[in-house]
């Protein structure tokens, strides 16, 4: 029976505790240098060029929340940049894109 509760703490833990973002990006003086998760083509196009404008180093990750996607920015990404990429997020494919993921289509 300890087994079981252990098995179930630990379970438990890693549903919490471990980072799931969908999509994480990392950039590095201006350049997309990796991608993992679904960028949708557009977003990407976006992302590349307000890097090329405004050359910044750091991460974004997105994470899945039941009211939409919560953009994470890294603490090297400058406030205006961070706004930038806020303005170009593209929200409703986010939400179409995992919705139709867990239906299965």
């Amino acid at each position: 029976m300890l087994y079981v509760i252990l098995i179930a703490a630990a379970i438990i833990f890693w549903l919490v505790a471990v980072d799931r973002p969908v999509l994480v990006v990392t950039f590095k003086d201006g350049q997309l240098i990796k991608s993992k998760g679904h960028l949708p083509h557009t977003f990407k196009h976006n992302l590349v060029d307000i890097a090329q404008h405004e050359p910044f180093s750091g991460q974004l990750k997105v994470y899945q929340q039941r009211t939409g996607a919560k953009l994470v920015f890294s603490k090297r990404i400058p406030k205006k940049v961070q706004q930038r990429i806020r303005n170009v997020f593209p929200h409703q494919g986010f939400n179409n894109m995992n919705s139709t993921a867990k239906k299965g289509h």
